[in-house]
């Protein structure tokens, strides 16, 4: 049983990361935005359909497919943000950006029942298959290169916010938006760059949740964002490197319950967000103190 313990622990942890992939980009842009992007689960199985179409039609491998999928992903973002996002003003504009945002998840989701139809497919290749024993447990390739790349993301996305002019246009838009406004801050701009960064990464969150969830559809994208929502909510709205701390939490504590009651492990999964919110509020990098670094 310790065996068990131990083996579910690390496939938590390893799993988080890939979690971890998916919600950094969501609370980046709600860290800068102040908007919760409902799109973020749709455009994660967007990225997914871009690098299985780059799989199967161009044979381009899945990390090197990214060098194309991230760009575009970039390029919709930003687009998103200048046909929709940037219009909205006023005391009502969190509320109906969760509507625009909804409304672009269901034309997204629609172009990809259209295109691909409302079948289940999946991204494989050799190190989604192949495993490999470390202090003897059998770990998937694919989990290693996944936590890997979490890790390097959330520490390039923290080198871009703490070591970078944009990052300083960033922080300033995040801490008094009307503040940056008037030292010269387009904050237009750093809203269309960010909310680009942050739907970019989802490329690299819809590769690897392709390759490792067994399977995806175009309808995939709305188990996703309730998990990804309760991830940022836990790890304190805004904070990226606690997006990171907060999946490898969750995803470790609901591999651990599925040990003994797999069908409560999801139900687990929302009552460890619930507990903890109970205890601490403001999530584990509460919001205040992300923007106050």
């Amino acid at each position: 049983m310790t065996r068990e313990i131990l083996q579910a622990i690390v496939d938590g942890i390893l799993t988080g990361g890939v979690y971890a992939l998916m919600a950094v980009g969501l609370t980046l842009i709600f860290g800068v935005l102040d908007i919760i992007n409902i799109a973020q689960g749709v455009l994660v199985i967007l990225g997914a359909y871009l690098s299985y179409s780059l799989l199967t039609k161009a044979h381009i491998d899945l990390f090197v497919g990214l060098l194309i999928t991230v760009p575009v992903m970039f390029i919709i973002g930003v687009v998103i943000h200048w046909a929709f996002i940037r219009r909205l003003r006023g005391s009502e504009r969190t509320s109906m950006t969760l509507l625009v945002t909804y409304a672009v998840a269901l034309i997204i989701e629609g172009v990809l029942y259209k295109v691909y139809g409302p079948n289940y497919v999946s991204l494989n290749a050799s190190y989604t298959t192949n495993s490999v024993k470390v202090f003897g447990f059998y770990i998937q390739y694919i989990y290693i290169y996944g936590f890997i790349l979490a890790v390097v993301l959330v520490l390039a996305l923290y080198a871009l916010l703490y070591r970078t002019r944009f990052g300083r246009s960033v922080r300033a838009t995040m801490q008094d938006e009307t503040a940056a406004r008037l030292v010269g801050i387009d904050v237009n701009r750093v809203g269309a760059l960010t909310f680009g960064i942050g739907v970019a990464v989802t490329a690299v969150g819809g590769m690897m949740f392709g390759a490792t969830s067994g399977g995806f559809n175009p309808n995939s994208g709305y188990d996703l964002i309730s998990r990804l929502l309760a991830i940022i909510i836990l790890a304190g709205m805004g904070s990226i490197g606690g997006a990171l701390v907060a999946s490898v939490f969750m995803l470790t504590v609901e591999s651990v319950v599925a040990i003994w009651y797999p069908t409560w492990s999801i139900v687990v999964f929302y009552a460890a967000l619930v507990l903890v919110l109970v205890i601490r509020p403001e999530g584990f990098f509460g919001r205040k103190a992300v923007r106050a670094q």
